[in-house]
């Protein structure tokens, strides 16, 4: 077994490093989230964790790490009356991003519990991290289905398997983290509430604190064990501060002034729900003991909030995680009854001085930035308070401002709900929400022989296919006589997520500032569409003589976002090079995901310029998506008294539909799928 490198010699990290001690002295408070980049010591600190973690008593033999002074009365391996205990370390266990679902809870062998009765039981890994500490990498990729399992038995402190009305149920306590780098994508905001709490890290941009973190590695890397007996007396010590603090967390008092505080400011930032208060008041009772007092302070409380309440306060993805100090505050010292700092100088009924109110603009976060209709030009993502007017939409441009010059970004107009845009077929892409798909969870539409390990029996299929053959098995009694052969998977049908292609037209023909904030506003709707249905995205953008990938393929639809949020616009519309590159991203990531199919999403006028018939041009790139048949909508941005009708002969060159941007604002959003499978058919 390799040496871990040692806890107390991680430099800086601070909030890191006191989310995961919290947890160790009180795993009550729910395990803790780490969101960073990559390279930030979030894998190395989780691993170094372990070895601080105080020893448990086991039960010999006991597959679910029972207690022998309490142990469970359900342990599948029990009874365990009189058990004399052994002590083993605390266990950490790393949960693979591909793992299945029998790997996780575990799996019964359905021939034995069919043929015998028996409940011939395989744990899985919430067994074995019972107890102790379970970890998981890139907590962002795994299957929902899969962290939905998760904490539910985080929740509850036990894991159920349950296959055809036979089940087991095993205690399953244990620490929980996870980690992730939000650049590969969020979790849903159901999933962040049910990590107690959430800490950010990055990396130092002190250069003597980089330079400590690159000599400390180093050493490490050329002799591990002694590296590690250098700091064995920081890590006893800190092992002991551990061991004292969970004795005294008992004992600490949580005052009724305290609970104020906590609910309060629970309430000021509008958490959902009543997890926020009750994770909040764990945080700062171990925080308490951590100090080694026997009482919880406002200053327990303040530091309770910001590791507690970050994560629970986005509305969408497009919502960045923090909390308003400032607000913060304010709210404590009101909760306490100290109102004089905040009163000084000023009457109650007056403005705020500094003309704010409220400084998080929404005292929830329920409004994404990119949807503030008061942003003024200097605000926004380019421009000053000098901007002239913005010309309506369809005249000409005005003098100073013609189609080939480029401009700054624009802010987007506000996202609205769309319609479902879906892919034709039945697709076996990973889960999700969008098209219809072959999948593990979903409704039963049939039963196949099992390909590997049987999962999700079909049982009327099972009994069918082993009822010819019982008096050929000399079946005597009751029982069926079942054998491998006669097992049936259940085929079912859910969801899943796809592969949105964003392609933008961002030339000065698309260039109006008034036209573009509405299409951004349509494509971060479709991109927040997205987020939800649990696909990936990229973008595209063409203008002037070329086409570029402005984002390659991911699953962050915040990187997408951001990206869409600073897009320059002016020059000529290069609509084959746009259609070409797009061709390029799906080529390889067929080649990457075959399983993941893919949505074409054309934002156009439909116009082409620049180079030798750009129209004809643009419409042999478009035969190309059409051969391949790769589902496709043309989002139709024209406007004015006048339309070509371009985008519209574009959508049957790739042989998808168009919808009008007037109507994919509507609230009905009529005719926005009208239907991807109808176009496709036709096609």
């Amino acid at each position: 077994m390799s040496t871990p490198y040692p806890f107390t010699a991680i430099v800086g990290q601070d909030d890191l490093r006191l989310g995961l001690l919290l947890n160790a002295v009180s795993p009550a408070v729910g395990g803790v989230l780490v969101r960073g980049e990559k390279g930030t010591a979030k894998s190395t600190a989780v691993r170094a964790l372990a070895a601080l973690m105080p020893e448990v008593s086991v039960v010999p033999g006991c597959r679910f790490s029972c207690d022998p002074g309490s142990p469970d009365p359900a342990c599948p391996d029990g009874p365990h009356a009189d058990a004399a205990g052994v002590s083993r370390a605390a266990r950490t266990v790393e949960l693979p991003v591909g793992a299945s679902e029998d790997r996780l809870v575990g799996a019964l062998d359905i021939e034995r519990a069919l043929s015998e009765g028996v409940k011939a039981f395989e744990p899985g890994l919430l067994a074995d991290a019972h107890r102790g500490i379970l970890y998981v990498d890139e907590v962002n990729l795994l299957h929902d289905h899969l962290v939905d399992l998760l904490l539910d038995a985080a929740a509850m402190g036990a894991s159920y398997v349950e296959r055809e009305g036979v089940s087991v149920r095993h205690a399953a306590r244990f620490l929980l983290v996870g980690t992730m780098n939000p650049e590969e994508g969020e979790l849903r905001p159901q999933l962040l509430d049910r990590f107690g709490l959430t800490v950010e890290v990055a990396a130092s941009r002190d250069t003597d604190e980089r330079v400590e973190v690159v000599r400390r590695r180093l050493a490490y890397d050329d002799d591990p064990e002694g590296f590690a007996a250098r700091w064995a007396g920081e890590e006893s010590a800190l092992r002991e501060r551990i061991a004292t603090a969970r004795a005294l967390l008992p004992q600490v008092l949580l005052g009724d002034g305290v609970l104020r505080q906590i609910a309060a400011t629970c309430a000021a930032f509008e958490v959902d729900g009543m997890r926020a208060d009750i994770v909040m008041a764990r945080t700062a009772t171990a925080l308490a003991a951590w100090a080694g007092r026997e009482e919880v302070t406002a200053d327990d409380v303040r530091q309770a909030a910001l590791l507690a309440l970050p994560h629970r306060r986005r509305r969408n993805p497009f919502d960045a995680p923090g909390l308003d100090e400032d607000k913060l505050d304010q709210t404590l010292d009101e909760a306490a009854g100290d109102q004089g700092r905040n009163d000084e100088g000023r009457n109650d009924d007056d403005p705020d001085p500094d003309g704010g109110g409220n400084d998080d603009g929404g005292g929830g976060g329920g409004v994404p930035p990119q949807a503030d209709g008061d942003r003024t030009p200097s605000q926004g993502a380019g421009g000053s308070d000098d901007t002239p007017s913005q010309a309506p939409e369809g005249a000409p441009d005005a003098p100073g401002r013609s189609a080939g010059a480029e401009q700054q970004p624009v802010a987007s107009a506000e996202p609205f709900r769309t319609k479902m845009l879906s892919v034709p077929g039945l697709g076996e892409g990973a889960a999700g929400r969008r098209s219809r798909a072959r999948t593990e969870h979903g409704r039963t539409t049939g039963a196949r022989r099992p390909q590997g390990s049987l999962t999700k029996l079909h049982l009327a299929a099972t009994v069918q296919a082993a009822a010819p053959h019982q008096r050929a098995r000399g079946r005597s009694g009751r029982g069926l006589v079942v054998r491998r052969d006669d097992l049936r998977q259940a085929t079912r049908e859910g969801r899943e997520g796809n592969l949105v292609l964003f392609v933008v037209d961002a030339s000065g023909s698309m260039a109006a500032r008034q036209r573009m904030s509405a299409v951004k506003g349509a494509v971060l709707s479709l991109l927040l569409d997205a987020y939800q249905r649990r696909d990936k995205v990229g973008l595209v953008t063409f203008r002037g003589k070329d086409a570029e990938v402005a984002l390659p393929p991911t699953s962050s639809v915040d990187a997408a976002a951001s990206r869409l949020e600073s897009l320059p616009t002016g020059g000529r519309t290069p609509l084959a090079a746009g259609l070409l590159k797009a061709h390029d991203v799906l080529r390889v990531e067929r080649l990457r995901d075959p399983s993941r199919r893919p949505l074409l999403v054309v934002v156009t006028d439909g116009r082409a310029t620049g180079g030798p018939e750009p129209v004809a041009l643009a419409g042999r790139a478009a035969r190309l998506h059409r051969a391949e048949g790769t589902a496709s909508v043309v989002v139709d941005c024209e406007s004015g008294y006048v339309r070509l009708g371009l985008a519209g002969e574009l959508a049957r060159e790739l042989g998808g539909t168009a919808v009008t941007l007037d109507e994919l604002r509507a609230d009905s959003i009529a005719g926005l799928v009208k239907d991807v499978t109808a176009a496709g058919r036709a096609a």
